[in-house]
């Protein structure tokens, strides 16, 4: 995973020290569960020993839309208006189809005005990590209910909520996304897992992160809230990335043991399995299983759905091997004569 210490620095396989992936400082508030999840992509980014001109953080407008700055200072980074992220990040993708995409949003740029566009993002399976720092509420215009914000939740200034929340992972799931994730901000260890997942599956992978928001949603009745996520956290299996190079291999699985999903690259992540008649593959079982846990007001968390059949949006528009960005003028502009050709047909 990582290499001996150069003086007082950690340094990974490639050579690059767990320094060079950081950020800026953070301008969010002390306790903010963001902050906890922009930590967890630097060592992941790091232990997987990823190069950083090879990623490209997307946001769009919002708190979560900040936490860009605070990590890979030195990738590449697009910060979009609002809800207008996956759009950029689809334009970016169809450019240069090797980077590695990690998109950062919160619960109103996703879930009000960028539904839409996250819906298209999904079903067009564009290879993005897509990361919804969630804490249903508009924390950067003073605590508004945001979509997600669970029906009858009381706020100071925002009064009682009346309306049921979108849930995420549903929406993800009806779109067509292949990899779909729960977890909580308050857990870093699955929070890790799950990225390093997320990060090797050949399209779209939406991680629906519980994130509290310290200053307008934390009390310990709110289902977002800090508290309240560390008592109900129900997790589906416990998690553990598994790189190619350790694969493992188990032909049985049943309540308990261990049941290994092989991921596009190869690699694979394994699920210990809590639940006896769970399976994430199941596209139904795995809608079945919110709707149940909305009803009993329970919070799962980890790999609700996978399923790598679908090619991605690259594959499907055959980029070929060569991005187009880094394609000869000569490969791109048709010569006169074929324009000229073209042209005739419309006299």
């Amino acid at each position: 995973m990582s290499s001996p210490t150069r003086g007082r620095e950690r340094i990974n396989d490639i050579g690059i020290e767990y320094t060079d992936y950081k950020g800026r400082p953070s301008t969010l508030c002390q306790g903010c569960g963001h902050n906890s999840i922009s930590s967890q992509i630097i060592q992941v980014a790091f232990e997987l020993n990823l190069h950083p001109h090879e990623i490209v953080k997307l946001s769009g407008i919002g708190c979560s839309s900040k936490s860009p700055a605070y990590f890979l200072g030195m990738s590449h980074g697009f910060n979009a208006l609002h809800g207008r992220m996956p759009s950029v990040g689809t334009g970016a993708l169809m450019a240069n189809h090797k980077l590695r995409a990690i998109g950062v949003s919160g619960d109103g740029d996703t879930g009000s005005i960028g539904m839409g566009q996250f819906k298209h993002l999904c079903r067009r399976n564009v290879r993005m990590v897509y990361i919804v720092e969630n804490n249903g509420v508009y924390g950067l215009t003073k605590g508004q209910f945001s979509a997600t914000a669970d029906e009858g939740l009381r706020l100071k200034y925002a009064g009682t909520n009346e309306f049921r929340p979108i849930d995420i992972c549903q929406e993800a799931i009806v779109a067509g996304c292949g990899f779909v994730a729960r977890s909580f901000s308050g857990d870093p260890t699955q929070v890790r897992q799950l990225l390093k997942a997320a990060l090797s599956h050949r399209g779209t992978a939406v991680l629906d992160i519980i994130s509290p928001c310290v200053a307008f949603n934390n009390a310990d009745d709110s289902p977002k809230g800090y508290s309240w996520g560390k008592e109900h956290e129900l997790p589906l299996h416990g998690l553990d990335y598994i790189p190619i190079r350790e694969e493992i291999m188990i032909d049985d699985y049943a309540a308990g043991e261990v049941k290994p999903v092989r991921l596009h690259d190869g690699s694979h992540i394994l699920l210990r399995k809590l639940e006896a008649d769970y399976d994430p593959t199941d596209r139904r079982a795995a809608m079945m299983r919110l709707e149940d846990a909305a009803l009993a007001q329970e919070f799962i968390t980890g790999l609700i759905y996978f399923d790598d059949s679908r090619g991605n949006l690259a594959e499907v528009e055959r980029l070929g091997d060569v991005p187009l960005a880094q394609l000869s003028e000569e490969k791109l502009r048709p010569p006169r004569e074929k324009l000229d050709e073209v042209m005739s047909k419309f006299l």
